[in-house]
């Protein structure tokens, strides 16, 4: 039976796009059961009512506490008996409300190869910095901010004509293939975490899925 996947998206959801066809799949072990966005202009609850899945916008009022949302959108999910969640330019940090509702089960995609340049920006700090090689990175989440164990990366090279626009669209071509492989990884078989590193049958999952992406 297919585990029924969240994608909560602030954004385009170009990362919810990638999910949404790779679900379609006669292969995928998920089918996304509901997509939830916090912005009502997000351009992902339009791709998700394309693909005829059901799509809610769930607003955070200026006077709510953050685990006073979580704690709705938790229940919004558990209404759709939710089994995943994967984050997809979410940009509201979750609380332990919402951890504890799906433990070692959220799923997040970053523009950078964490633990470098977490939090916003990452393709622009990458360029600030005069970093070489800069990538996107799938992790499952944890209370803070882009620190949860590593599933698995993928590497781009800096190049010198580089502006930010190139380079984000690099980065993001590496995210649409590396998201769906992460949630297949995930979904056939528990992850097991010992210290910082992502287990599957024995090894280290994190050292399976790179390449550079010219």
């Amino acid at each position: 039976m297919s585990a029924r996947v969240a994608v909560l998206a602030s954004g385009s959801g170009s990362n919810l796009q990638a999910l949404i066809d790779d679900c379609a799949q006669p292969d995928a072990p998920a089918r996304i059961a509901l997509v939830i966005s916090n912005r009502r202009e997000a351009f992902a609850l339009e791709r998700a009512r394309l693909a005829a899945i059901p799509a809610q916008h769930l607003p955070r009022s200026r006077q709510e506490s953050r685990q006073d949302y979580d704690a709705r959108l938790v229940e919004a999910l558990q209404a759709q008996q939710i089994d995943w969640v994967c984050l997809a330019g979410w940009m509201l940090l979750v609380t332990p409300v919402f951890l504890r509702a799906f433990p070692s089960r959220v799923l997040n995609v970053h523009p950078a190869l964490l633990p470098s340049f977490p939090g916003l920006d990452g393709a622009a700090q990458a360029l600030a910095h005069g970093a070489r090689v800069t990538g996107a990175t799938v992790h499952l989440v944890d209370e803070g901010c882009d620190t949860g164990p590593i599933l698995c990366q993928g590497a781009v090279p800096v190049l010198p004509d580089d502006d930010l626009a190139r380079l984000q669209a690099r980065i993001h071509r590496v995210e649409h293939r590396l998201y769906p492989r992460a949630l297949r990884l995930v979904l056939q078989g528990q992850p097991r975490v010992q210290g910082r590193v992502v287990y599957f049958d024995g090894q280290p999952q994190a050292r399976t899925y790179e390449w550079f992406e010219g």
